[in-house]
């Protein structure tokens, strides 16, 4: 006997379970798949472990300036830190939160199915010998590590993203193969317990997808950090744990961490077929398939694998089911953010992006501010471009850098132009600040910079 409902989900991470809640506030009956717990790789293997992790090494880290501060730990008080107990803390606030996402979602009346979904037809999903009819699907199932041929990951020697979350112990010498969003946070993780990091990417820059005085910025910040890097080098090849580069140098890391990017992991199908782009699943502006009643959402659509982003695709397309509203999304308007101290963040275009077009920009040094210099921590920058007298990109190296640039993302959404924006007051001393200081650059000069 079929199960009836007017909605199935297969998946739970940040796009199924958003699409889920959202079905069920407009009256929708849910069902939502997944395998494993709800969350996805941002709770279970991502974004919230890692930026668990990194706070603690952020925090280890600020503790080596108490000094500075006024703060002294006593005689014979040694500074040490306990990956052991890093590992554990981890733990624990992922256990925390799946079982308060598990609670949010069934107070919403939504069924949950801990069984692998299949599609047996295009109103079909069998799961656990059960049979369920769905008016529509959205397809959430995520993505996974990719690899690359001769850089198997065996989870020992050479690891993948999944794997170093379930390291108790780092090891002293870590090789760090790409430094994407990814590659960057661990490295700044391995380099803030006292590790040894070398990060070795194939593109001319680091942080290949960010504004050129980004990277530049982050390849100053790595020097700051003893953190090594080449650019525009690959692995030949790996001899005895040996790993000759393109470039030459032979390195001796105790860890490969393989940090490459992501893929999608895609429906099981036996009914029907699923269009593909590529590896990803193909969608129209709406994220429908090529059946209209079968929508894919998240990382598996190749837009932008980024939770916040599946999460904004979520609600679109729940609405647009319910009430046939085209969905909104635009890329260029979700911002983009790398964790660590101090944060880097952008949203929209950079100036590689406009290249010869017309537009203008305005650069205002963080230790300028007097919140920067109270907190020390003075190294960094907002880049702000504009064209037209509206708001084209943003890009932060500072303290936080992940809330400073959703204002910008609030602009650009908004087509607000740089004069409205500057009509905002804004509160006296705080890093925001640098937002009214770089839009005022734009016009007639920042208040706190000498002339130009």
């Amino acid at each position: 006997m079929e199960k009836k409902y007017d909605l199935g989900i297969i998946g739970g991470g940040p796009a199924g379970y958003s699409a889920a809640i959202r079905a069920a506030q407009k009256g929708l009956k849910v069902v939502l798949f997944e395998k494993d717990c709800l969350g996805g790789v941002c709770l279970n293997r991502g974004c919230i472990p890692t930026k668990t992790i990194l706070h603690c090494a952020d925090f280890y880290k600020s503790l080596k300036k108490a000094e500075k501060f006024g703060v002294s730990f006593g005689e014979n008080a040694a500074l040490s830190a306990d990956y052991q107990k890093v590992f554990n803390r981890k733990n624990e606030i992922v256990s925390k939160i799946q079982k308060s996402l598990t609670k949010l979602v069934q107070s919403y009346g939504v069924t949950i199915v801990n069984e692998t979904a299949l599609i047996a037809d295009t109103n079909i999903i069998h799961a656990g010998g059960m049979a369920y009819s769905c008016k529509n699907i959205i397809l959430a199932t995520g993505s996974k590590p990719s690899q690359i041929n001769g850089l198997e990951c065996d989870g020992k020697f050479i690891l993948n993203s999944n794997d170093v979350l379930c390291l108790e112990s780092l090891p002293e010498n870590i090789l760090v193969v790409g430094s994407g969003a990814i590659g960057v946070e661990w490295a700044r993780i391995f380099s803030g317990f006292n590790k040894a990091v070398t990060v070795v990417e194939l593109a001319s820059k680091l942080l290949p997808q960010a504004d050129t005085d980004v990277s530049k910025r982050l390849e100053r910040l790595f020097k700051k950090e003893k953190i090594k890097y080449f650019t525009q080098t690959k692995i030949e090849k790996i001899e005895n744990h040996d790993v000759i580069l393109s470039n030459g140098q032979v390195l001796k890391p105790d860890m490969i961490l393989c940090a490459i990017g992501r893929e999608p992991v895609l429906p099981v199908c036996e009914g029907i077929e699923i269009e593909k782009d590529g590896k990803f699943v193909k969608v129209n502006q709406n994220f429908q398939t090529n059946y209209k009643n079968i929508f894919a959402i998240g990382d598996i659509n190749g837009k932008l694998q980024l939770a916040h982003s599946a999460q904004h695709q979520a609600i679109g397309v729940v609405d647009y089911i319910v009430k046939g509203d085209d969905v909104h999304f635009d890329k260029n308007l979700v911002p983009s953010v790398i964790y660590g101290s101090p944060e880097i963040a952008w949203v929209g275009k950079t100036e590689e992006d406009l290249n010869a077009e017309d537009y203008k920009v305005s650069t205002f040094p963080v230790a300028a501010l007097g919140k920067a210099q109270a907190d020390d921590e003075i190294d960094g920058f907002l880049k702000v471009i504009e064209q037209n007298g509206k708001i084209a990109g943003a890009h932060a190296v500072m303290p936080e850098a992940s809330s400073i640039i959703q204002q910008f993302a609030l602009m650009m959404t908004g087509n607000i132009d740089v004069k409205l924006a500057l009509k905002t007051v804004f509160a006296h001393p705080t890093y925001s600040e640098a937002v009214f200081e770089s839009l005022l650059g734009l016009e007639d000069g920042s208040i706190s910079l000498p002339p130009v």
